[in-house]
């Protein structure tokens, strides 16, 4: 039996997660953890019979806990809350599903707890990574990837010398705008943008993919994950989504991991690692796929990879005002405040006015990311 905590139950990833719990008796959910959706929780509360469950904040932890006073399950709110259920005692892995810098104490407070880390949560890395890799060989834990992209980096390294990669090939959809120029992307609202072409996914991530703002953080985590330098990781262009991502060695083989795009194979695979299930759903018909391709980023019109690789190279506390700009900008936008296109200002505008902090502590990123939103709120607006 493997007891698992979820942090971020109600959201895509913990959705999913949840239903290949349900597909595997000897998977037991020991904790859950979400934002507001008190609702859901609840059902999820009623379903797993979690010893924890975890709410955003004070009122709607209240309002759970009077729910469900005829179940046995403590009910706890905010940082203190998320950090308890990572340390449980009861578990053995913490999968981190929450959208955020909010994932990044609980992860470490996970770590020192001896728990393996089941990552979804980009920003752990992208803002932490200096201070989680190191933390997470210290105390002997895994991490394993949950991101499509990085599990399949991660499934083609499986069995191989580290030490013989000349290159990891990050492949990316292009997003719902692909190929499109600047002067057509003016004018393109959040419906546009979240009509993603394959995958089913957050709004935030989605929004993300459409800039290609989430392959930059992509490009982030992977060199934390797979100890490599930004410039071994090349972003491809593949519509299809079928190859998830491919790594090449010294003697020009290179390994890819192809499936079709469905979160719900790499949620297990980093659950069960190193052993696979049987998963259901529809499988690679290559009769029925019949070609793929491939294409370059158009990182000139798609400035998001452009100023992560920026971001990347400078270190430091540039990748949390990277990301805490973009976060700030795409909830904006999903709130109609601000243009497609504003993202991209909005971005560039936070990591100009930055002073770079070259190996910023945990209470030194919060800063960061608390700065980067006062002044994007003092021009924008705030919501």
């Amino acid at each position: 039996m493997k007891n698992i905590a979820i942090l971020g139950s109600t959201g895509s990833i913990g959705t999913q997660t949840l239903e290949i719990v349900r597909d595997n008796s000897d998977l037991k959910v020991v904790g859950l953890c979400a934002g507001h959706n008190t609702d859901m929780l609840e059902k999820q509360v009623r379903e797993f019979l979690p010893k924890i469950a975890v709410m955003g904040d004070e009122g709607a932890a209240a309002d759970l806990k009077e729910r469900i006073k005829d179940l046995p399950v403590k009910v706890l709110s905010g940082m203190e809350g998320m950090i308890e259920l990572a340390e449980m005692s009861e578990s053995d892995m913490l999968l981190t599903a929450i959208v955020g810098m909010i994932g990044i104490r609980p992860t470490i407070a996970a770590i020192k707890a001896g728990k393996d880390i089941a990552l979804a949560n980009k920003e752990t890395l992208v803002c932490a990574g200096h201070i989680i890799m190191p933390l997470a060989k210290e105390h002997n834990v895994g991490i394993y990837p949950v991101d499509s992209e990085h599990s399949a980096i991660f499934q083609s390294l499986h069995g191989e010398d580290p030490r013989r990669v000349t290159k990891i090939l990050l492949t990316a959809s292009g997003g719902p705008f692909r190929g499109m120029s600047r002067e057509q992307l003016v004018g393109k609202t959040k419906y546009d943008a979240l009509k993603h072409p394959n995958w089913n996914m957050g709004q935030k991530i989605t929004i993300d993919s459409a800039t290609l703002v989430n392959k930059g953080l992509e490009v982030m985590e992977a060199g934390w994950l797979f100890n490599v330098p930004r410039t071994k990781v090349e972003v491809v262009i593949h519509p299809q989504s079928i190859i998830h991502s491919m790594v090449e060695y010294e003697d020009g083989g290179i390994m890819a991991q192809l499936g079709m795009p469905d979160m719900k194979l790499p949620i297990q695979y980093a659950i069960f690692f190193p052993d696979r299930r049987p998963l259901a759903g529809k499988k690679v018909d290559f009769f029925e796929l019949k070609s793929i391709s491939f294409e370059r980023p158009d990182i000139e019109t798609f400035e998001g990879l452009k100023m992560a690789y920026e971001a990347m190279d400078k270190g430091g506390s540039m990748p949390t005002v990277f990301n805490a700009a973009n976060e700030k900008a795409v909830a904006l936008f999903l709130h109609d405040r601000i243009h497609f296109l504003d993202i991209y200002d909005i971005i560039r505008d936070a990591m100009d006015a930055h002073t770079l902090i070259d190996n910023p502590s945990v209470e030194e990123i919060l800063d960061t990311e608390k700065a980067v939103y006062e002044r994007i709120a003092s021009v924008r607006g705030d919501i």
